[in-house]
């Protein structure tokens, strides 16, 4: 059995959750998000929990138990607390900045980079040096962090570009010793 799917997902209050076909739908006071579930998982909501069933010991069923169960566990909570990711720019002149809701990149290029949210997501800037990227969805919210790090991305040699809060950048040693000897 799936030590992940066999857990229940205790349902917050406020939250519900509606399956049609094989469609789950969960709706909560952030927002509303749908995901489709896998042929043969059953989802059921039992005392107050979410339950995820697989019919048999398939290899496919054990391996989509687990999955949709972690699934519909971030979706619950997406719309009970939502989901945020933060970054930070690093380099002398490098900064971020909200025009509107786009979010407006100044990280040593000859112009400044414009990105555009995901439907759903939310930029804030609440220093020139920090990006939080906001939003109900966990894979959204992921993608989106990880494009508006690929603008820029840190650099071993000094750390400039833009990172994760808790990143962890290994720094090298830059060149030593005289050329031509």
């Amino acid at each position: 059995m799936s030590r992940i799917g066999k857990k229940p997902i205790p349902v917050p209050a406020g939250v519900e959750l509606k399956v049609e076909g094989n469609t789950a739908l969960v709706s909560g006071p952030k927002g509303k998000l749908s995901q489709e579930i896998p042929a043969g998982i059953e989802v059921v909501l039992e005392d107050g929990a979410i339950v995820v069933k697989r019919p048999n010991d398939e290899k496919k069923f054990r391996a989509l138990h687990g999955l949709t169960r972690s699934l519909l566990a971030n979706m619950v909570e997406g719309v009970s607390t939502g989901y945020s990711k933060t970054l930070e720019v690093n380099g002398v002149g490098y900064r971020a900045a909200k025009q509107g809701n786009k979010l407006v990149l100044t990280v040593g290029y000859s112009h400044p980079v414009e990105i555009e949210p995901f439907p759903g997501i939310e930029f804030e800037v609440p220093a020139p040096n920090k990006i939080i990227v906001k939003g109900i969805d966990k894979q959204k919210v992921g993608q989106m962090a990880a494009e508006v790090r690929g603008v820029r991305k840190p650099e071993p040699y000094k750390g400039k570009g833009i990172r994760y809060e808790n990143e962890y950048v290994r720094k090298k040693a830059g060149k030593t010793g005289k050329a031509g000897k």
